[in-house]
């Protein structure tokens, strides 16, 4: 079995909007039920556990799920402080028949079906994998006070994505043995980096976008746009 954790329970601070950032309209439907249709469209995906902020179990089954009319089970849990206590607790309500777990950010709705899928493909022969994409910028390492302090190989860097894909058994000692050192990170491939163990990392795409500020909401309309126009081009 193979469950995918939507995580969605940040606080939007830096889209500095009176609504969190997973329930704003983009084409008239929240940015989190884009994220929900493409996995509820993944074949290799059984099950989902939707992580949404304390108090909005309500509001997100009446203006998110139930609109949608999704044919796979989902089910909610609580997000907590940070982003990998919401992933902690999307893990402890995965069934324990499921072998692979698929993370991904509900901000993320452009994802595509056969980028999930090949991350589980690959998770199921590794253990471990994620989306990344090249490093297109030049990479500058900066101290606190903005100095940088040196400029790292482009060639040898890649940004992560979401979705990642992990045996349920390793990503789960992952996050226990963080939990036990007060180890905080916002990505859980670097969870099982620490514990000693290899992720692999294939190719993402550029447009697979984190809406995180205003501006991404502009290229986020704008990318819904194009795709319309193609498929409209095409049929």
């Amino acid at each position: 079995m193979t469950t995918a954790i939507i995580v969605a329970a940040g606080s939007g601070v830096r889209m500095q909007d009176a609504t969190r950032k997973q329930y704003i309209l983009i084409s008239g439907i929240p940015i989190l039920a884009h994220t929900l249709l493409v996995f509820d469209a993944c074949d290799m995906i059984d099950n989902m556990i939707l992580v949404v902020p304390k108090g909005d179990f309500d509001y997100c089954d009446r203006t998110v799920i139930s609109p949608l009319k999704l044919k796979k089970k989902i089910q909610l849990a609580e997000g907590g402080i940070e982003r990998c206590d919401s992933v902690y607790n999307g893990l402890m309500a995965v069934d324990k028949k499921t072998h692979i777990v698929v993370i991904h950010d509900g901000v993320r709705p452009f994802i595509r079906t056969d980028q999930i899928k090949k991350c589980i493909i690959e998770a199921k022969k590794t253990g471990a994998c994620i989306l990344g994409v090249q490093a297109y910028d030049t990479i500058k390492c900066v101290d606190h006070s903005g100095n940088i302090k040196k400029t790292l190989e482009r060639d040898s860097v890649q940004l992560a994505q979401t979705p990642q894909a992990f045996r349920r058994d390793l990503i789960l000692k992952a996050h226990i043995q963080a939990k036990e050192d007060g180890f905080i990170s916002n990505d859980d491939a670097q969870l099982v980096e620490r514990i000693g163990e290899k992720v692999k990392i294939i190719t993402g795409s550029r447009l697979n976008l984190k809406i995180t500020e205003k501006n991404d909401l502009i290229l986020a309309q704008a990318l819904l746009k194009s795709t319309s126009e193609l498929v409209s081009i095409h049929k």
